[in-house]
């Protein structure tokens, strides 16, 4: 006997912050205002909404009905989820991605969200204090740097941020994961609300500042309309709206498998998909880039930025902090790292979820065994991620699990809901007790608009062309020159293809050698993702054929 029966939400609001726990996340702070800088600016906002509003609230629909759907009957784990649409073998299978994904994505992820908690840390206890920024950034880096000699500082809050997402989903939906959203959401909204105020109003002349906080808002969203005619900008848009609703995971189905037939499941979508925009576009777009170039300016802050958000939330954001004094730089510190951790812990928790159901539902496992036996699968896929981060194993751990795997999820479930279950059915489900009229104008984008762009986003990042310029890559193949692949497409990284690059440049012993130890752990990283994809679909297998024989002793009755 489980205790899976007891699993329930205790009430909708609750509900509504973990979905909305599960979207937030780290990267709508450090991620976001990033991509916003790197793709035009205001204009950004452009195919960002377009991609929200065609993909995003579509598929979070979806993916609500389908869970929902899948519950009432039973099941709340991807591959019985996806299976219970369409008897063919396959799709249990292609559910594995929803357990997959999140298992990986949580074992990196777990680890940035770890720093999070050491630098919470770091901020109250004055490590920061009189230090200059090359000397914070090089205390970052000095953390990243973990040997195998005596566990390190990383690996101790590594496991420590384990061991408390664990903990959590071993209290279950309502006594764990619930109680820490309701908590921890509308905290993580008042230090952002905080933050954000600071970040606004910095004064150049006070407290070192250099620039208003109003400058780095002009450098954000000034509109730069010139990229909207480049592909690259609108599949950067694209990935961005899929890592921050968490589509394509299976989260959302494992979480929507828990709610009453009664609830209104399309006003709970568009509330936790919305509350995710506000922190994100008003937000998260307030707080990273106003305070660097108030203090760093535009050509350090571009500089920074071409390395990703990191380089700016850790290397550089305890320096800033510390110039309005003592007391203030260790509490902003606080409000901002604390703000990164309840953003990044509410996210892993929901990672934690599918696994969980599975091992409950399809084996009987008991809630906390199941846990800890999440905790031990990430912890195990994790640290080859906290040893050879330098070597990128990070990297690919984020580009396959990360970025890939939620795209051919996805894809296939759109297919799935619209078109083999069909749409008319699957409309059905996301009305039922809607309090909200949806418009109907949302049918024709499932059919036709969400399937037929995820699978040109798919197929584009397949062969992705040389810094995504496609008209270019064209005229080059009409040519004769052939197609040249950007080192970002998937056949590109499958063939290795920036790899042998670096080798046709090395010139000295030191250089081969470098590139064949990189070599190693990124190809052996991949053959881990794989090992472990193939062991998820391995007891996906053996949970049908029990599903089978139970079905058969029944009938024999």
């Amino acid at each position: 006997m489980t205790d899976k029966a007891t699993e329930s939400w205790g009430s909708r609001i609750g509900l509504i912050l973990a979905m909305a726990g599960n979207a937030v996340g780290i990267g709508n702070f450090l991620r976001f205002p990033v991509q916003a800088v790197q793709n035009g600016g205001g204009a950004f906002l452009i195919p960002y909404l377009v991609c929200f509003l065609l993909m995003g609230i579509p598929l979070m629909w979806a993916e609500w009905a389908m869970g929902r759907m899948a519950g009432a009957k039973g099941f709340h784990s991807p591959p019985t989820i996806l299976a219970s649409f369409d008897k063919r073998w396959f799709w249990k299978y292609v559910g594995v991605f929803g357990i997959f994904t999140n298992v990986v994505v949580a074992a990196y992820y777990c680890y940035l969200e770890s720093w999070t908690m050491a630098y919470v840390w770091h901020s109250v206890s004055g490590t920061f204090a009189g230090l200059g920024q090359r000397q914070v950034a090089q205390f970052f880096d000095n953390y990243l740097n973990v040997d195998f000699g005596m566990p390190s500082e990383a690996v101790w809050y590594y496991i420590a941020c384990v061991a408390l997402n664990c903990f959590i989903l071993s209290k279950g939906l309502s006594g764990g994961v619930e109680l820490v959203s309701k908590f921890g959401m509308p905290l993580l909204i008042l230090l952002g609300v905080f933050l954000a105020y600071k970040g606004v109003t910095l004064q150049a002349g006070q407290n070192g500042a250099v620039h208003d906080g109003t400058l780095g808002l002009n450098f954000l969203w000034e509109p730069r309309f010139d990229s909207l005619a480049n592909p690259k900008v609108w599949l950067a848009a694209a990935g961005q709206v899929f890592f921050t609703l968490s589509i394509g995971m299976g989260s959302i189905h494992c979480y929507a498998s828990y709610v009453s037939e009664k609830e209104d499941i399309a006003l709970n979508a568009m509330s936790a998909g919305w509350m995710n925009e506000f922190v994100e576009v008003v937000l998260g777009s307030s707080i990273l880039i106003p305070i660097s170039v108030g203090y760093l300016g535009i050509e350090k802050v571009i500089e920074l930025t071409t390395n990703g958000g990191l380089g700016l939330g850790f290397r550089t954001m305890p320096y800033l902090f510390q110039q309005w004094g003592p007391f203030l730089g260790a509490f902003s510190g606080f409000a901002f790292f604390g703000l990164l951790f309840f953003a990044g812990i509410t996210s892993t928790l929901a990672m934690g979820t599918p696994w969980m159901s599975f091992l409950q539902d399809e084996f009987g496992v008991r809630r906390q065994p199941a846990a800890i036996s999440f905790g031990v699968v990430v912890l195990l896929l994790g640290l080859p991620t906290v040893y050879f981060f330098n070597y990128g194993v990070f990297d690919e751990y984020d580009y396959w699990a990360g970025t890939v795997s939620l795209v051919v999820f996805a894809m296939a479930e759109s297919i799935l809901f619209s078109w083999i279950f069909g749409l008319d059915r699957g409309w059905a489900a996301i009305i039922q007790s809607a309090e909200i009229k949806v418009p109907t104008f949302f049918r024709f984008v499932l059919k036709w608009v969400t399937p037929i762009m995820l699978i040109l986003i798919f197929l584009g990042a397949l062969v992705n062309p040389v810094a995504g310029d496609w008209p270019k890559a064209v005229a080059e193949l009409q040519a004769g020159n052939g197609w040249q692949m950007d080192d970002g497409a998937i056949v590109a990284k499958l063939a290795n293809q920036d790899l042998d690059k670096l080798n046709a440049l090395a010139t000295s012993p030191a250089d081969f050698e470098a590139i064949a130890q990189k070599s190693l752990f990124v190809n052996g990283s991949r053959a881990l993702l794989l090992l472990t994809y193939a062991a998820i679909a391995f007891m996906v297998f053996l949970a049908f054929r029990r599903r089978t024989k139970a079905y058969l002793a029944t009938i024999q009755q």
